[in-house]
């Protein structure tokens, strides 16, 4: 699996610079308000408000009255309305340009942005799930193409080549269509495309296919390599993607609680150099984040993010070095699976270093931080640490969080294509905000 950042210790790619480059004019949240392109009245922002999860009072005060509570820690948005959190007062006296005003600032308030991730974490494991449960789309290392639709070729699966090697393609034919070639279709591709695949697949379920069809171009939904993106108009990564999130190793986005990370993307990738790899294709393993359970939240909020777990996946690594014996899928069944007969038969001298491993990945973190990975499907990522130990055994593994627009273009976007809807007379909520989350 291709790595998709620009961390490697020891190693510096010629694309890292563009990366950096990126990086450094990437904002962690933009303060700017959402420009006014849609002439929305304060009714219909207030009804979007009110779909996103606010309660609304009046009150005869002099000024609005706010408990916006802590959103992002909660596990739902209705554990969030329990606990009296996204209430708002709104002066009795205030006329129809001052709701307006209001309402439009609140749209950008930290605490909307939670609310908005409630919907996005749904997106995403649907997403995740139609990708996961569709068995014609595989991973394969030896292919003809980065991508490749197989016998019916890209143009039957709704896809236009515009790069050599199926390094570059978007849409033909409708964008719903064309992700549908993933989620029922036959395609091959590494886990760097997939984890593209899956970030399109989320904005596909938050808009619903109509919606997803009329807000963005084919060249918006362009997928490849991730070079090939940064020539393009991607939402995800080229002229279209408009402001970055920076926050590799996860610090703010730990401040910011549980629902912060609702489909962000990252990646798994080796510390050492390209030489201390045994199979090319896990050098890495891209991710989209579908879930994180509170007591995971709480851990990484206690120990700042993501660095802390490099810390600590060093050290399982340091001791699996130790652990006698090669078998296929040998960590994997020992420490994810737990296998009792490959357990029973490890050799007394070996089981205190397994139950240091042990009680290492049994922080809340290894087993509730759930991310979406292709082929992999929906796993914790202890499982893949486990995995990567049998994968590359020479070299230690990092977590990062790639550059994404979820909270700042991609936001805006939505909300600006919902009070469209509003402005058109079609207030009806998105597909989003009429289906049941999944059951997890």
């Amino acid at each position: 699996m291709r790595p998709a950042g620009p961390r490697r210790a020891g190693s510096r790619r010629p694309r890292l610079a563009l990366w950096l480059a990126a990086a450094c004019l990437a904002l962690v949240l933009s303060s700017a308000p959402l420009q006014a392109s849609t002439p929305a009245s304060a009714d219909c922002l207030q009804q979007f408000l009110e779909q996103l999860g606010w309660r609304f009072s009046r009150s005869s005060g002099a000024d609005p009255q706010y408990h916006r509570g802590q959103p992002c820690t909660r596990a739902s948005l209705a554990e969030a309305q329990d606990l009296g959190d996204l209430r708002l007062a709104i002066p009795d006296h205030y006329d129809e340009a001052q709701r307006r005003e209001l309402l439009r600032e609140l749209l950008e308030d930290p605490a909307s942005i939670c609310a908005y991730a409630f919907q996005l974490g749904d997106a995403s494991r649907r997403a995740a799930a139609r990708l996961e449960g569709n068995p014609g789309y595989r991973f394969s290392a030896l292919q003809l193409g980065w991508i490749g639709f197989g016998p019916r070729g890209a143009a039957q699966q709704g896809w236009q080549r515009f790069r050599s090697f199926g390094r570059g393609y978007r849409p033909a034919a409708g964008n719903a269509a064309a992700l549908d070639a993933f989620y029922v279709g036959h395609v091959r591709s590494e886990c760097g495309v997939g984890r593209q695949v899956a970030q399109l697949a989320t904005q596909r379920e938050l808009y619903g296919d109509a919606g997803f069809d009329q807000e963005f171009s084919a060249d918006e939904l362009s997928i490849g390599t991730f070079l090939t993106l940064h020539g393009t108009a991607s939402i995800l990564l080229g002229s279209s993607a408009g402001e970055f999130l920076a926050d590799g190793k996860a610090v703010r986005t730990s401040e910011m609680g549980r629902q912060a990370f609702m489909g962000a993307p990252g990646f798994i990738e080796h510390v050492f150099d390209r030489s201390y790899l045994d199979d090319i294709n896990n050098q890495a393993e891209n991710f989209v984040v579908v879930d994180v359970s509170e007591a995971a939240a709480q851990a990484l909020a206690m120990h700042g993010g993501f660095a802390h777990y490099d810390r600590v996946n060093r050290r399982v690594w340091e001791l699996a070095r130790q652990m006698p014996g090669h078998a296929r899928r040998r960590f994997e069944r020992l420490l994810y699976e737990r296998d009792p007969r490959l357990r029973a038969a490890l050799p007394a001298q070996y089981r205190p270093l397994l139950e240091q491993i042990d009680a290492l990945l049994a922080d809340p973190f290894y087993q509730g931080f759930v991310v979406y990975v292709h082929p992999r499907g929906t796993r914790p990522v202890g499982y893949h640490i486990a995995r990567l130990l049998d994968r590359n055994p020479r070299t230690p593994y990092a977590f990062e969080l790639a550059l994404h627009n979820l909270h700042t273009t991609l936001y805006r976007r939505w909300v600006e294509h919902r009070l469209q809807q509003c402005a058109g007379g079609d207030a009806g909520p998105s597909r989003a905000m009429q289906e049941p989350p999944l059951q997890r």
